[in-house]
C-alpha cells in the first residue's frame, strides 16, 4: 500500500511533465476532491495509506489533468466571487477576472437601489448568480441559446439556494427578451479563430467553441448586443462586457455610431484592456 504523500509526489511530478505551471497545488487540488478533503487537511494525513481503489481513483483524476482536462470539470466545482458552482463541459469554465467584472457593475448602483439586471449567455449562472447573491434587492433575468448551459446554470443555482431569485430562459441573445432593464451584463464570445487555436489546451480543447468564437475579429457579438441594448435598457441604464484585447479603440467607433453618450473601456487589475461599459441617456 502507498501512503498518502508518495502518491501526491508522484503525481506531482507527472503533472510537471506534462508542463503543468503548478504541479504540486494542481495535485494536491485533485487529491484533495478525490478523497473527500480540504485541501489543507491533506497536510494532516501524508501517512495516510492508501487503499487500492484510492489509488486507481487518483490515478484516474491525475491523468486526465495530465491531458489538460480543466480541473475544474475533473473536481466539478469552481470558486467564483463567494459561490461554490458545479463545473463541466457544458459551460465555459468561470474565470477569476470575470469576478472583476462583477465589482464594476456592483459600483454602478446603490446597494439599496433595486435594480433590474440581464445577463446575456449566462452559460454556468455565474455572472447571474454572484449579482443575486450579493445585491438582495436586485431582479435578475439570465437567457442563454444553450438548453445544456441552462440547465447547469439551473443546477448551481438550486446548489446556491438562489433559485427563486434568478430567472432562467432560453434566447438568442434578445431573440425572447422582453423586459427593460438598468443593467445589461455580459461575458460573451470574443475570440477570434485564430486566438483559440493558440490558446491553452483547457480553453481550446474544453470549452464550447459557441462561448469563445465571434465573427468579425471577434466583435460580432459585441455589436449585437451594444446595438440591441438600446430596445431594452432604461433611460440611464448600463451596458458592460467583458471584451477581447485590442477591441476597445473599435469597440469606442461603434459605441459612438449607435449614439452611446457615455462609454469607456477599462483595464482588468492585470492592467489589459477587459471591460467595455456604455450608458444609455435619451436625448
Amino acid at each position: 500500500m502507498q501512503n498518502l504523500l508518495d502518491t501526491l509526489k508522484k503525481a506531482a511530478d507527472f503533472l510537471g511533465r506534462k508542463g503543468l505551471e503548478k504541479p504540486r497545488a494542481e495535485a494536491e487540488h485533485l487529491f484533495a476532491a478525490g478523497l473527500g478533503l480540504k485541501r489543507l487537511d491533506l497536510y494532516l494525513q501524508f501517512e495516510r495509506l492508501l487503499d487500492d481503489a484510492e489509488v486507481e481513483k487518483l490515478r484516474a483524476m491525475t491523468v486526465r489533468r495530465g491531458n489538460r482536462e480543466p480541473l475544474q470539470h475533473i473536481t466539478g466545482k469552481v470558486n467564483f466571487r463567494d459561490l461554490v458552482l458545479k463545473s463541466d463541459k457544458r459551460a465555459l469554465v468561470p474565470r477569476p477576472e470575470t469576478e472583476e467584472l462583477i465589482d464594476l457593475a456592483l459600483g454602478l448602483f446603490p446597494a439599496e437601489q433595486v435594480v433590474r439586471v440581464l445577463d446575456l449567455g449566462t452559460g454556468s449562472g455565474a455572472i447571474a448568480l454572484a449579482v443575486a447573491s450579493e445585491r438582495p434587492l436586485w431582479k435578475v433575468d439570465a437567457v442563454d441559446q444553450s438548453l445544456e448551459a441552462l440547465a447547469l446554470a439551473k443546477e448551481n443555482a438550486a446548489q446556491c439556494k438562489l433559485a427563486d431569485r434568478v430567472n432562467f430562459g432560453q434566447s438568442d441573445w434578445f431573440g425572447a427578451v422582453t423586459d427593460s432593464y438598468d443593467l445589461i451584463i455580459s461575458n460573451p464570445p470574443y475570440l477570434t479563430d485564430a486566438e483559440v487555436a493558440v490558446a491553452d489546451p483547457e480553453v481550446k480543447d474544453f470549452d464550447p467553441k459557441s462561448a469563445l468564437i465571434a465573427a468579425d475579429n471577434g466583435l460580432a457579438d459585441l455589436k449585437i448586443i451594444l446595438t440591441s441594448a438600446l430596445k431594452f435598457l432604461r433611460p440611464g441604464g448600463w451596458v458592460i462586457c467583458e471584451t477581447g484585447i485590442d477591441q476597445h479603440e473599435a469597440l469606442s467607433e461603434i459605441s459612438k455610431q449607435i449614439g452611446y453618450k457615455e462609454f469607456e473601456g477599462l483595464n482588468d487589475m492585470s492592467g489589459r484592456a477587459r471591460f467595455w461599459r456604455c450608458r444609455w441617456q435619451r436625448g
